[in-house]
């Protein structure tokens, strides 16, 4: 089981993926600075953005800072990058093994199945880290690299939980349920709901498909159960990031409820 997990979590490393990008946003830039697995390159900020950098790392910054103005610091960001007078460039991180995560982090899982927007996936992992989530599992090919847009939409939480990639995403989840979790596609035509499954005492695998095609027939064919979210037809479907957060909290809700009782 361990070395299937491994393997399913470790892609190939590709060039492109190992290449130094830009953090922008004060929250991205703290946690990046904070996280002893970045390798820090550069540190660019304005006068007033290190004062707050400083004040949120009180044991000091791993890099020395160049100070600049904030449209010297647009100039080295994608066009439009809300930056909040801080950039920097690092090293994209290294995830661990599966194996590894699923030993040490209790928490559920979270699979994306063709999630390419990099804004949704760090949205997806800012939910998670507020929840309580052990990983979020992404595609090697069909998902996103690492990239500033999508550490600013997790503002700080792609330093903080594991994004890990998965070659096979068919073999990732047979690793899942080896290792004991029960994997749960949610799907809007399915006919019970998440919350009516009663799963409080297991521990849960979620997987998420796309907004537009949802999962595929493979990763579907893959799940344990398919249910859905209790949400009414006013709406054809929500956007995943919402839909991830909705899930969590009604898996953390059952298992607080039952810890209770």
């Amino acid at each position: 089981m361990a070395g299937r997990g491994h393997g399913a979590s470790r892609p190939p490393r590709h060039r492109e993926r190992s290449a130094p990008y830009w953090l922008y946003g004060s929250h991205a830039v703290a946690a990046a600075l904070a996280n002893p697995a970045r390798r820090h390159r550069r540190l660019v900020a304005t006068e007033d953005a290190v004062r707050r950098l400083m004040h949120a790392l009180p044991e000091g910054l791993p890099v020395d800072p160049e100070c600049a103005t904030a449209e010297a610091i647009s100039r080295l960001l994608p066009p439009g990058s809300v930056h909040q007078g801080v950039a920097l460039l690092a090293d994209p991180l290294s995830p661990p093994p599966l194996a590894e995560v699923l030993a040490t982090s209790p928490g559920p899982v979270l699979v994306l199945d063709q999630v390419t927007d990099p804004r949704n996936v760090g949205a997806v992992l800012r939910s998670a880290a507020a929840f309580g989530a052990a990983a979020v599992i992404v595609q090697d090919r069909h998902a996103p690299s690492e990239s500033g847009a999508m550490a600013r939409a997790a503002a700080g939480a792609l330093d903080r939980l594991p994004l890990l990639r998965a070659v096979n995403l068919a073999r990732t989840l047979a690793a899942l349920k080896e290792a004991g979790l029960w994997v749960v596609g949610l799907e809007a035509t399915a006919e019970r709901t998440l919350a009516s499954a009663r799963l409080a005492d297991r521990r849960l695998a979620l997987v998420l498909g796309s907004e537009d095609e949802g999962m595929r027939r493979l990763t579907r064919e893959g799940c344990d159960l398919l249910l859905r979210l209790p949400q009414t037809q006013a709406v054809e479907s929500l956007n995943v990031s919402v839909a991830a957060a909705v899930a969590l909290y009604t898996v953390q809700a059952a298992r607080l409820e039952a810890l209770a009782a």
